[in-house]
């Protein structure tokens, strides 16, 4: 594999990180705090690529024509709401029975920041969940400390491996990059190349 341009992660998220990695891509990570508002009349499907061509605005400044930005958002979408991050361990918990028995729809918008153009995208999975109960979610919520993830979960650990039913899409979305979307597109902006 060739690579042509500089790869720049605009998260500092671990498991973004370790995706990119998983690509074979060569990469540095930056990051800017931003203001993650966004319009509350916005589909709850399009706030994701909303939030990551935002958080790309903060490096325009400073990308030359040799480099491209990634920068992304993840969220969880149950009955047409978004759940982002929980706050504490009780929103945790509540998320998650919120989740229990149910199918929900994971939505990761990504944007491509060239110093040219901008391109972005998002991709949507969905995540059907067994019943979990209050014990479960407590053992999970003590032994993995979700806080740091959209809907208080994350597919990898012991929760999807044990109270996930199935999923429609990509796995790797769910964890926070589409990985086969974005290879299709370092392929069609010839970031990479064989």
């Amino acid at each position: 594999m060739i690579q042509h341009k500089k790869v720049i992660l605009g998260s500092a998220s671990p498991r973004r990180k370790e995706l990119l990695t998983k690509l074979g891509v060569k990469f540095d990570q930056q990051v800017f705090e931003i203001d993650e508002t966004y319009p509350l009349d916005l589909s709850p499907y399009d706030v994701p690529e909303y939030l990551a061509k935002l958080k790309s605005h903060s490096f325009s400044n400073f990308i030359d024509e040799n480099a491209v930005v990634i920068t992304s958002d993840t969220v969880v979408v149950e009955s047409n709401k978004i759940l982002g991050k929980p706050t504490d361990e009780s929103d945790a918990l509540q998320m998650i029975l919120k989740l229990s028995n149910k199918a929900h729809d994971v939505v990761t918008g990504v944007c491509l920041l060239f110093h040219n153009k901008r391109i972005s995208f998002s991709n949507t999975s969905k995540v059907y969940f067994e019943p979990i109960s209050e014990q479960e979610a407590k053992f999970y919520i003590d032994t993995f400390s979700p806080l740091d993830k959209a809907g208080a979960y994350g597919i990898q650990e012991w929760i999807g491996q044990s109270r996930i039913r199935k999923i429609d899409g990509c796995y790797y979305n769910i964890m926070g990059l589409p990985l086969n979307a974005l290879y299709n597109q370092f392929i069609k902006e010839k970031i990479i190349s064989f």
